[in-house]
């Protein structure tokens, strides 16, 4: 099955194998990955990578490749993401997302992410769609909150060290009756 969401701006799409190159490049940055406890190396990047498009396959969502519609450049990734079970505070798909810096500051992130809760409602059906970030990532805080996103609490990541900057983080929801009242409305 092959899932394909458009924006004004942007197609969310099937990973191909010209994103590899540019993936593994933003796993590496230090701009990108300032807000995770470490940067991928090139072999962690294709791992990554290589489970993002397994999880697509086995559910038809997830992680979605982002091109630019103008010119069909890659410049990231927005979609859903399911959290090991042992990660207990994620109890829903997290919809999360990471671009290559020179897209930032212009909106892509939120119009990607508003067509992924689009679609994670309306056509999945999902009843609850959380996100998380670091308590200092404030701009990733700021398209969770544009998106409309409620925030439920603040945790301590039971993956990162107690003495790191990421430890504390913030978790947001957003329920499939909220998004469908206030779209309607």
């Amino acid at each position: 099955m092959t899932i394909q969401l458009t924006t004004p701006r942007l197609i969310l799409r099937q990973w191909q194998d010209s994103d590899t190159t540019p993936f593994i490049q933003m796993c590496a940055n230090d701009e990108v990955m300032r807000y995770f406890p470490k940067k991928l190396d090139a072999a962690e990047a294709t791992a990554f990578l290589l489970r993002i498009q397994n999880d697509i396959e086995k559910r038809g969502w997830g992680l979605f490749a982002v091109e630019l519609k103008a010119t069909g450049e890659f410049i990231g990734f927005i979609g859903l993401h399911v959290h090991p079970p042992e990660f207990e505070i994620a109890d829903a798909p997290e919809i999360g997302w990471r671009l290559l810096p020179q897209y930032w500051h212009q909106g892509y992130a939120t119009e990607g992410a508003k067509a992924v809760l689009k679609h994670a409602f309306r056509n999945l059906r999902i009843d609850r769609v959380i996100s998380l970030t670091a308590c200092i990532n404030t701009p990733s805080e700021g398209v969770i909150q544009r998106l409309g996103m409620d925030k439920v609490r603040e945790f301590d990541h039971p993956f990162v060290s107690a003495d790191h900057p990421l430890h504390r983080h913030v978790l947001y929801e957003m329920h499939r009756g909220d998004f469908l009242h206030h779209t309607f409305c």
